[in-house]
């Protein structure tokens, strides 16, 4: 079973971290149409950016800690090499960003989103960093 859930477990990934990088993409988006002032524009990011996060984003999200939490038991001994404590951070953290995300597609809905579209550029990038860290600590294990 162990390959079946390590796949399984990778698919998850690649899922979640595309709508991570995703739904900051639609911020940008929602934030410039907002400035313009066009409406159909604006109510049309509300539906995608609440279909994204509820429909994909967050089942991913929890298919990733609950599949990863199945290798974790699988294999122990992990839970002693500093690569993986480092690894898990970064989890915390895009689990951190993950609900931040919620606060401001909750703002964006309610029309109280004061953030301009560079801030979300930037907000954006944020996943990236932390997908590269943590491919780079689970393929080479440095530690």
């Amino acid at each position: 079973m162990y390959p079946w859930i390590k796949a399984l477990h990778l698919v998850a990934v690649v899922t979640w971290f595309a709508a991570l990088f995703y739904l900051p993409r639609l911020y940008v988006y929602h934030a410039m149409a907002r400035d313009r002032g066009e409406r159909q524009a604006i109510d049309y990011f509300t539906v995608m950016e609440r279909k994204l996060y509820r429909g994909i984003m967050t089942p991913s999200m929890i298919a990733v800690l609950g599949l990863g939490g199945v290798l974790l038991v699988l294999n122990p001994g992990w839970l002693t090499q500093g690569w993986l404590h480092v690894k898990l951070a970064l989890v915390a953290l895009l689990v951190a960003y993950h609900h931040v995300c919620l606060v401001y597609l909750k703002q964006f809905a309610g029309g109280r989103c004061t953030r301009p579209h560079g801030f979300f550029r930037v907000f954006n990038e944020l996943p990236v960093i932390a997908l590269l860290a943590i491919v780079l600590l689970a393929v080479l294990k440095p530690f």
